[in-house]
């Protein structure tokens, strides 16, 4: 594997694989972070538990999208487009063993 983007991407999603399961929840890293290795679509990079999630990591988040120190969760919206909620993965892991 010679690309360092390719690498750093397999890291994150070994990484993330590693931190779910450290909360007992069953979790998977699709071969070649395609989805279609584990009988999902391509996009799939993981599963935790029954999750279907893609892995992403960049140098930098943007500041506005990430949660504040005095807020739990950050709520987006694109202009006519869907509504989303980004918090931290600890604490949605914590959210998902709970259901």
């Amino acid at each position: 594997m010679g690309n360092k983007s390719k690498q750093k991407g397999s890291r994150f999603e070994r990484l993330c694989v590693k931190i779910a399961k450290s909360f007992g929840i069953k979790s998977l890293r699709a071969w070649g972070s395609d989805g279609r290795s584990l009988g999902e679509h391509s996009e799939v990079d993981i599963m935790v538990g029954e999750f279907k999630a893609q892995c992403k990591t960049r140098e930098r988040i943007a500041k506005w999208i990430k949660p504040s120190k005095y807020v739990d969760i950050q709520i987006v919206k694109e202009n006519y487009g869907e509504v989303y909620v980004i918090q931290k993965y600890e604490n949605w892991l914590k959210i998902i063993t709970k259901i």
